[in-house]
């Protein structure tokens, strides 16, 4: 009997065991992915308006170090990926005839995937960075490079050693200390001990006067869906935020941080509520206009004039009329948006809607109103509607 039992235990042991394990596979399978090394797996270069586009489509989402350098003569940008495996990436790819010559890409194991922008000479340049979210869970990392006449050249003469624009630790002080890295070598340096980047951390720590409806914003499911970087070489030039929410599509909470540059200027915050994100048949093609090149016009009207007042000007009347809609519909987004925005002025969330139940008047088919002035808040009504608040932060 003792041994019938032992043999019915040990057999229910092994079941029990595979039962297991087949029960874990799952959360196996979603700890490995989350553990699983980076890999860069396509690379490309593209133009998009003046804008030239550096498109990584990573295994997930990863923050890359970025520096400039110059080898034989010529200026590089570099974007590192540490460790990072490399997928089927070509070793050269052609430039776009305006900043930069070729994009070369270096990858070793244990090294990790470095993407070299190989720039033409004395052709400044400011740039921006973003990440967003890709098919199949994929993470598309993008670095954007814009012609700027305004910003300093980079050395070319001499190798310039590389300036590092991540938060990281810098490597230990030499016996010999080498110059800090000028203004011509492009790029900014994090802060130490900064925040990750595109969060609403980071947000309050750029913005700390709208701490309270920043907080306001995450506690009611909004999320940070896009971040941009704007530099110029040399220095920290802008960030900007979109927030949104998937309950209220139509609209979107758009951040601009622009830093004070020079001593007794504050820095400058704009958090706006807008409706942009409006997609009736008005609203795309009024999107599609305001993208019209100045010669495309004159082939379609006599007189610049002609375009604003027959083409734009009845499509901003029924936007008037839809977003006005739509802010009613949201009023208790709007109005708990300025409550926390201004809350030393109660009655500026009621002023806001009594300006949007106004007649449209196809005379005039938008207006601005300027509701409060500490802070300062501004409600257009041009065409898309948006609510604009402006925080001043002294440095």
């Amino acid at each position: 009997m003792f041994s019938h039992s032992k043999v019915w235990l040990r057999k229910i042991g092994w079941v029990g065991i595979l039962c297991l394990c087949l029960g874990l596979m799952p959360g196996a399978d979603a700890a490995w992915g989350r553990n699983a090394a980076l890999e860069v797996r396509r690379v490309g270069l593209s133009r998009v308006e003046e804008n030239t586009m550096l498109t990584v489509v990573l295994s997930r989402a990863a923050e890359p170090r970025i520096s400039t350098r110059s080898e034989r003569g010529k200026p590089q940008l570099v974007v590192e990926f540490p460790q990072a495996q490399a997928g089927r990436l070509p070793r050269v790819m052609a430039g776009d005839d305006l900043l930069v010559e070729q994009v070369v890409t270096e990858s070793s194991p244990g090294s990790g995937v470095k993407i070299v922008l190989e720039l033409y000479p004395e052709q400044p340049y400011k740039f921006w960075r973003r990440s967003s979210a890709g098919a199949a869970g994929q993470v598309l990392f993008t670095l954007g490079l814009t012609p700027d006449p305004s910003a300093p050249q980079m050395r070319q003469a001499q190798p310039a050693p590389e300036t590092r624009v991540t938060g990281e630790t810098p490597p230990e002080p030499r016996m010999t200390p080498e110059p800090p890295p000028g203004p011509e070598e492009g790029g900014y340096k994090e802060e130490r001990g900064a925040v990750t980047t595109g969060t609403f951390a980071e947000i309050q720590r750029l913005i700390p006067k709208a701490g309270p409806l920043l907080q306001g914003l995450e506690k009611d499911g909004w999320v940070v869906s896009d971040s941009h970087t704007y530099d110029r070489p040399g220095q920290r030039f802008s960030r900007d935020f979109v927030i949104t929410n998937r309950q209220y599509p139509e609209l979107a909470v758009k951040i601009v941080n622009l830093p004070a540059n020079a001593p007794n200027v504050p820095g400058i915050n704009i958090v706006t509520l807008t409706t942009d994100g409006l997609t009736s048949d008005a609203a795309n093609e009024y999107r599609s206009l305001r993208q019209w090149s100045f010669s495309r016009i004159k082939q379609k009207f006599e007189d610049i004039g002609d375009f604003f007042e027959d083409a734009l000007k009845p499509l901003r009347v029924k936007l008037r009329e839809e977003t006005k809609s739509l802010v009613l519909r949201r009023a208790q987004v709007f109005t708990t948006f300025l409550q926390r925005a201004c809350p030393q002025n109660p009655r500026v969330p009621q002023q806001v809607l009594d300006h949007v139940k106004e007649k449209v008047n196809p005379r005039f088919e938008g207006v601005q109103y300027t509701i409060s002035e500490n802070p300062l808040v501004i409600l257009n009504m041009v065409d898309f509607l948006y609510v604009k608040v402006f925080f001043l932060e002294s440095r």
